[in-house]
């Protein structure tokens, strides 16, 4: 992509970018009906109430679905910046704003030596595969914080430290951005941002960590991977229920809380197997640092209990950033995103009634989305640990092609 050409202009990414964020636009403000739920009665809804228990000092205790950490406020807090809009079209306006950095901050990176143009046309096309649900929620907000960090990476370990320290406080998983940091830096600068950050919360508002305590009677979220076992298990007998509980729509019933412990054990494997290449690897590179952020937050989502449909928006994310390093081996997973990020939006909101009865329809398309997820997060995993962690003595080799002439990382 770095050819020169007009088809290979850096225009072609922005009018891509601007047609497509004005068709989300258009949506989210109800010009278009998009098919499915209204996915716009969150922001409404449910942000604006919290909206209004936040502004006066406090977090909404009496809300079991509020399950965020503290800084979480200040996305729900943003749309006060537009006092001339509704608090609704606030919120959409900067979610387009954010989206907007984001592909700022990436085209910039690609300019640089080393770098590739793939992930601002992952960025442009993935996220409006997604449809309305990426403008009306707040992760979008939060994967700009995330993209941030990590494109300061090795060259501002410090600014990566704080910004995943700050994205981590409002929705947990930009802490695993630090997966491959290597420079005492980056966590020196991340334990201090979070103390510092958390503590302002907890002194400031009260019930600023009430939130750990919410989530202990959560059933499994329809879309989730063990879902799966009560979709089949609908047809065949299973009396639970689907209801909606803590602000999504889970299963609820016989079995369900070891499906639920299976989903918990299953990411204590997975991180396991994390700190295990983090022991072995030795090839650390720039490139390899947002490879294992990728890495990481996959294994967080599959084996999580909940995989909402804007969880995918994060993966988007991650996977733009690390395609805006030609070293980077995470293409077939990024391609496997994007995918997934079309079937996603078929299940949700477009196919969600489907997904809700079980029927056939809803549960292949969550197999096949889910399928794309499992596959991602495996090759993303096995493409890591041959890139970076040595051969046993008499094995062979990677191929010429896995290795990198990036220079590694030091502390």
């Amino acid at each position: 992509m770095e050819t020169k050409g007009t088809g290979r202009s850096p225009l072609w990414p922005l009018a891509v970018w601007a047609v497509t964020r004005a068709a989300l636009l258009l949506s989210v403000f109800r010009v278009y009906v998009f098919p499915g739920p209204d996915v716009t009665s969150d922001v409404s809804v449910i942000y604006r109430g919290w909206y209004e228990v936040l502004r006066q000092g406090t977090f909404p205790l009496d809300d079991v679905t509020w399950q965020y950490p503290p800084a979480a406020a200040l996305a729900i807090l943003s749309p006060g910046a537009l006092p001339f809009l509704s608090y609704a079209h606030a919120f959409f306006v900067l979610a387009c704003l954010c989206d907007a950095v984001v592909l700022a901050l990436l085209a910039y990176a690609a300019r640089r030596p080393g770098r590739s143009a793939r992930g601002v046309w992952v960025w442009v096309a993935g996220v409006p595969l997604l449809g309305p649900t990426v403008y009306a929620r707040y992760d979008l907000m939060v994967t700009a914080v995330a993209v941030a960090a990590l494109l300061a990476g090795a060259r501002h370990p410090r600014a990566m430290g704080a910004l995943a320290a700050v994205g981590a406080l409002v929705k947990v998983w930009p802490a695993l951005l630090l997966a491959g940091a290597v420079r005492r830096r980056a966590w020196v600068s991340a334990a201090v941002t979070g103390a510092g950050v958390a503590l302002l919360f907890a002194l400031s508002m009260p019930g600023a960590f009430a939130f750990l305590t919410f989530q202990r009677d959560r059933g499994t979220e329809v879309e989730s991977l063990g879902a799966l076992v009560f979709h089949v298990a609908r047809h065949f007998g299973w009396r639970g229920e689907v209801l909606l509980n803590y602000g999504s729509v889970e299963f609820l019933g016989p079995w369900v809380d070891v499906v639920s412990g299976a989903a918990l054990a299953l990411t204590g494997i997975a991180f396991g197997w994390l700190l295990l290449w983090r022991l072995r690897a030795r090839r650390l590179t720039g490139a390899v640092l947002a490879d294992a952020a990728l890495t990481a937050v996959l294994l967080f989502t599959v084996t999580s209990r909940v995989i909402s449909p804007q969880y995918l928006v994060w993966l988007v994310g991650l996977a733009a950033v690390c395609l805006t390093h030609r070293a980077s081996r995470m293409g077939p997973p990024a391609l496997m995103i994007v995918a997934a990020s079309l079937l996603t939006v078929l299940e949700f909101p477009a196919g969600f009634a489907h997904v809700v009865q079980s029927d056939g329809y809803g549960v292949t398309l969550l197999v096949l989305r889910n399928g794309l997820l499992v596959a991602a997060t495996l090759g993303a995993a096995r493409r890591l640990w041959r890139a970076t962690v040595p051969p046993r003595p008499g094995a062979p080799a990677p191929p010429q092609a896995a290795r990198t002439t990036e220079t590694p990382v030091s502390s």
